[in-house]
C-alpha cells in the first residue's frame, strides 16, 4: 500500500493542498514522479537520492513511484521535495510514523539533505489551516514567515535527519524563538513631503488624488519634482489593515519577493516599472503565469514615468485591471487571478516650448497632448 502525506502548490496567491502518494514496486531500479510536475519537480529524482543516502539511509533498489495528485493540474516548485522524501521513508518502512493526516511538509532538499527555503509558503499555511492541517513542517529560515499565521503548529528544521528525528519521537521539538508578537512591526518611511519645496499647488491636487483613490497624471518640465512627489504618495495613505498586509504579503511571497520573511508587509507597495517594461512584466504572465507590476503594486501605487514612452498594447492592457481591480491570466491548463487594486500614477514631459492654450507648439510639428 502507497504511503500518502500532505503538501500544498500555488495558484494564483492562493494554495491548494497535494497529496505525494509514493510506491515501491520490483522492478528496474528507476524513479518516476508524475502528476503534471514541472521540470524542477522531475529533477527531484537526484535530490532525493542523494538527501536520502546523505541522511544515512538506504535508498530502496526498486521502482519508485511518486504521484502527485489530483493529476490533471500543473505543478510547480520544489518544494515538494521534503513531502517525498519522507514518503520513501514510511514506504520502505525506515520511518516508523503514525497518523501524518494532521501533518503537511514544505521544503527543498539540498544534496547534503538540508532543507532550504521556498517562496510561496505563507499561503500554504493558509491552506492548511483551513485544510484542518494543524502541523506544518518548514525549513527553518521559513519558520518567521509561516508563523504569521495564528492556530497552527509550525516546526521548523534545518535537515532531513532532524525532520526523521522529530516524527518517530527520538527529539523532541525545541522552539528557538517565538515570532508572533513582532510580526507587524511597522518601520517609518525614511522619505516625506516635507523634502518637497515649491510645488504647493501640485501636492494639493496630489492630496485629493490620493484621498478619493483617484488616478492621476503630472505633466511638467524635466526636473520639477514629478519623481519626486510620485514616490512620497504612500506615506499619506491610510495605514493598511492587517487583511490588506496579508493580502500584500501573500502576493510578494508567490513572486519571491518576500524579503523579510518574519514580517507583514505594512508599508504600501510604490512599483516604478520602465517605460520599455513588456506587458507580461507589467500586467503578469510567462510560463507560471506570475503577477506583474500590477499586482505587486495591490493596495499601493503604480508609477509610469514618462508613459508617453510606454508602448500603446501596454497601456491598452491597464484598462481592464483598472476597471476590475483584478487581472486574470489564462494559460493552456490553467487560470490565475490576481488581486490588482492600485492608484495608477504616471508622468511625462510637455513640450519643450512649453505652450499649453495653442492647438500646436512652436517647435514641433505635432499636435499638444
Amino acid at each position: 500500500m502507497a504511503s500518502v502525506v500532505n503538501s500544498f502548490a500555488i495558484s494564483g496567491i492562493d494554495a491548494y493542498t497535494v497529496k505525494i502518494e509514493t510506491d515501491t514496486i520490483y522492478g528496474k531500479p528507476a524513479v518516476s514522479i508524475v502528476g503534471l510536475g514541472d521540470t524542477a519537480i522531475k529533477e527531484a529524482r537526484e535530490r532525493l537520492e542523494a538527501a536520502v543516502v546523505h541522511s544515512k539511509y538506504e535508498f530502496p533498489k526498486m521502482k519508485i513511484v511518486v504521484n502527485l495528485s489530483p493529476c490533471d493540474v500543473k505543478k510547480s516548485g520544489s518544494h515538494f521535495d521534503l513531502g517525498m522524501a519522507v514518503g520513501l521513508l514510511i514506504q520502505s518502512k525506515q520511518l516508523c510514523a503514525g497518523d501524518l493526516s494532521t501533518f503537511g511538509f514544505i521544503g527543498e532538499l539540498s544534496l547534503n539533505a538540508d532543507l532550504r527555503p521556498c517562496s510561496g509558503v505563507l499561503p500554504m499555511v493558509i491552506e492548511a489551516k483551513k485544510r484542518g492541517i494543524n502541523n506544518l513542517i518548514v525549513p527553518r529560515r521559513n519558520l518567521r514567515e509561516a508563523s504569521l499565521v495564528n492556530g497552527i503548529n509550525i516546526f521548523g528544521f534545518e535537515n532531513l535527519k532532524e525532520v526523521v528525528d522529530f516524527i518517530e519521537g527520538t527529539n523532541t521539538y525545541k522552539n528557538v524563538e517565538d515570532f508572533k508578537d513582532d510580526h507587524l512591526v511597522r518601520r517609518k518611511y525614511l522619505i516625506d513631503f516635507e523634502d518637497v519645496q515649491g510645488q504647493d499647488e501640485a501636492i494639493e491636487f496630489i492630496t485629493v488624488a490620493a484621498a478619493g483613490g483617484h488616478n492621476i497624471l503630472l505633466s511638467g518640465s524635466p526636473g520639477c519634482g514629478k519623481s519626486m512627489i510620485a514616490k512620497r504618495i504612500p506615506t499619506i495613505l491610510p495605514a493598511m489593515t492587517e487583511e490588506e498586509a496579508l493580502e500584500v504579503t501573500k502576493i510578494y511571497s508567490v513572486a519571491g519577493l518576500l524579503k523579510n520573511r518574519g514580517r507583514l508587509i505594512t508599508e504600501r507597495p510604490f512599483r516604478a516599472p520602465h517605460h520599455n517594461a513588456s506587458t507580461n512584466s507589467l500586467i503578469g504572465g510567462g510560463n507560471n503565469a506570475m503577477p506583474g507590476e500590477i499586482s505587486l503594486a495591490h493596495n499601493g501605487v503604480l508609477f509610469l514615468d514618462e508613459i508617453a514612452e510606454f508602448n500603446k498594447g501596454t497601456l491598452d492592457a491597464l484598462r481592464q485591471p483598472l476597471e476590475d481591480n483584478k487581472v486574470t491570466i489564462s494559460r493552456v491548463r490553467f487560470t490565475n487571478t490576481y488581486p490588482a487594486n492600485f492608484m495608477l500614477v504616471s508622468a511625462m514631459n510637455p513640450c519643450p516650448c512649453g505652450y499649453y492654450g495653442e492647438d500646436r507648439c512652436h517647435c514641433t510639428d505635432y499636435e499638444v497632448l
